[in-house]
């Protein structure tokens, strides 16, 4: 059963900015200090007392209001928005993976955002051949319903989002929706959101894009869609990386073949040997995908219900001491931690969180952690 939409109101939704903008306060700390604190402005109120408890001597830059205001005025006048998680128009789907980011600026209209989608990335120095067959197979799996997803790179990503300009597209930002990357593509992204598409970024109004943040904009691209088309890429290069993010989300994962003799098809004939989709057509995609839901209702996978923090009590020095001490710089399942130090999950989640705030953890994916050398 789908669970209720909400609506913030704007008092909430400056909360929510002012908390997720805040440093160290990523996707998964932002779920538990929701979940501890029951809103927004009361976890803002205790950040500088979490900090401080997890031995942190420097001051928490918590951003003022006035700085948000700043930005959702500046969204305001290029026509974006925030969407936080749970309101319509957030993806369905990316609100499933492990700690989707709970505020997304978008510009662009809602219902594009609300079908089924497909993903398509691929290689920034793509060949005619390669950027021609990018640009058919998004028009051909766009025009049996479906959203397109892509990362507006160069190469297969442009091609695939010009391919379904027409029938709905959605571009994922590394950077600010202000700071468009590559610029050449600024004409694109007004194109795109002009025709009923989209584009969409977790990062602030103003922030130029850095090597770190492609990752994330990535795992974006990933989550939003039933599954992954790879057309062209490299042994090493950052549609793998997509590939891989598609694969730990349970996402279908396909790939277009190509000659060994070419070094852009060495990565997805890798895909291909170890068990992605071997693509030659739209249908290819498009049946395999249609028993997951098709275009007509929304998605609904099984989500992990985080741990209770509401009613956890306030952990004694003592068991900070065994958290930290069970961890190292090798990543270790949270249970692990729970299971050796025989505390209350609920307490080790809350130790974890103020280290989290502190800048001492480290997340991985599968729910790993580990210490951060200080």
């Amino acid at each position: 059963m789908s669970q209720p939409s909400l609506r913030l109101s704007d008092r909430q939704r400056l909360a929510w900015l002012r908390l997720i903008r805040t440093p160290n306060v990523g996707p998964a700390s932002f779920r538990d200090l929701i979940n501890r604190f029951g809103s927004a402005q009361t976890a803002l109120e205790m950040l500088p007392e979490l900090v401080q408890s997890a031995g942190s001597r420097r001051p928490l830059r918590i951003p003022a209001e006035s700085e948000i205001i700043r930005e959702m005025d500046h969204a305001a006048r290029i026509g974006a928005r925030f969407v936080c998680i749970g309101e319509p128009d957030y993806p369905p789907l990316l609100k499933r993976i492990e700690h989707p980011p709970p505020v997304l600026a978008v510009l662009g209209d809602g219902p594009v955002l609300r079908l089924s989608a497909v993903s398509v990335v691929g290689a920034r120095n793509a060949s005619v051949a390669g950027t021609r067959l990018a640009a058919a197979l998004s028009m051909q799996i766009g025009q049996a319903g479906y959203a397109i997803v892509s990362g507006l790179a160069r190469g297969i990503d442009t091609a695939a989002h010009r391919g379904s300009i027409a029938t709905g597209t959605i571009g994922v930002l590394a950077g600010g929706l202000d700071k468009p990357y590559p610029p050449e593509n600024e004409t694109l992204c007004r194109e795109i959101v002009d025709r009923g598409g989209a584009i969409v970024s977790e990062m602030p109004f103003g922030w130029q894009p850095r090597a770190q943040d492609f990752p994330r904009r990535n795992r974006i691209v990933a989550g939003m869609a039933l599954g992954l088309l790879v057309v062209e890429a490299a042994k090493r290069s950052g549609s793998l990386i997509t590939a891989r993010l598609a694969g730990e989300m349970g996402r279908l994962v396909f790939a277009v073949p190509g000659s060994p003799l070419d070094p852009r098809a060495g990565g997805t004939n890798g895909l291909l040997k170890d068990g992605a989709t071997l693509t030659t057509e739209a249908n290819d995609v498009l049946d395999a995908i249609a028993p997951l839901g098709g275009t007509s209702r929304t998605i609904e996978l099984p989500l992990e219900e985080p741990a209770d923090l509401s009613a956890a009590a306030t952990p004694h020095e003592d068991q900070r001491l065994l958290v930290v001490n069970a961890l190292g710089p090798t990543p270790v399942e949270v249970d692990e931690i729970i299971r050796h130090t025989a505390l209350n999950p609920a307490q080790v989640q809350m130790i974890l969180l103020e280290l989290d705030l502190a800048g001492r953890l480290e997340r991985h994916a599968g729910g790993h952690v580990s210490l951060l050398a200080t």
